[in-house]
């Protein structure tokens, strides 16, 4: 049961690995057996995450990716595999979100989410399953929705918006790829305790919708590791199109 969960002799793209969730994410892979690449716009942090990674005996390389911009994201795959080989495991992590009541919006700031979120998964997606199809090898791709895939919540439309779209392409691109071997499935988490919400949540406000959640608390990172690893392993062979939300019950929750 142990090698159930192997990636040894795996390669996998983590995007957005600058940030909380993705960095921890790359750290996950790694020490299941992963050799990384560890893709952002911003290098400098990617490469400190290098460091730190082969000091504990992961492979890992940092590339400078724009998951918005096809020519960025081929570039930086094509980088990649010529150092590391086929890319056979894609966690499309990067994300943006925006703050602004809808009527409030603007379209750069619709643009600047929607082109991250969804054309950006989709992109990453599409050119690293060209590639596993072109080599004839097998992959998964766990693209990372939201619980705000599934519903909504005030001021924050493009973010909804993306993330719903996200869980149709997961499923859409699975009926298409599973012919090639490729599995897309889709990781859902809820309100996850980083660096960037940790003020928010120990707010009167944050401390409400905190009590909403039927387990009571925040999740932390660890919480997605068991799911995160299931989708990119071989543990999850007979499973593609699939949506595992990590939220403590949070979308049960009455209205």
């Amino acid at each position: 049961m142990d090698n159930l969960f192997s990636l040894a002799g795996r390669k996998a793209l983590v995007t957005g690995a600058a940030g909380g969730l993705g960095a921890h994410f790359a750290r996950t892979l790694g020490a299941a057996g992963a050799q990384l690449v560890l893709a952002g716009r911003r290098i400098e942090p990617l490469k400190q995450l290098q460091e730190v990674l082969e000091q504990s005996g992961v492979t890992a390389i940092a590339v400078s990716m724009d998951v918005s911009d096809r020519a960025s994201v081929g570039a930086a795959l094509d980088a990649a595999q010529q150092r590391l080989g086929v890319i056979d495991i894609a966690i499309c992590n990067a994300g943006a979100a925006i703050t602004k009541p809808a009527l409030k919006l603007s379209e750069q700031d619709w643009d600047s989410v929607i082109n991250v979120n969804l054309k950006g998964c989709w992109l990453v997606a599409t050119e690293v399953a060209r590639r596993l199809v072109d080599a004839g090898c097998p992959g998964s791709i766990v693209n990372v929705s939201s619980i705000l895939g599934h519903r909504v919540a005030g001021a924050v439309l493009p973010y909804t918006v993306s993330k719903a779209g996200v869980e149709q392409m997961t499923r859409a691109l699975a009926l298409e790829w599973a012919r090639h071997g490729i599995r897309v499935n889709a990781l859902a988490p809820g309100y996850i305790e980083t660096d960037l919400n940790r003020e928010f949540f120990s707010s009167e406000a944050g401390q409400t919708m905190i009590r909403r959640i039927p387990q009571r608390r925040l999740g932390n990172v660890q919480d997605l590791d068991g799911a995160l690893l299931l989708l990119a392993s071989d543990a999850s062979r007979y499973m593609t199109g699939s949506s595992i939300v990590v939220d403590g019950g949070h979308l049960q929750s009455t209205l």
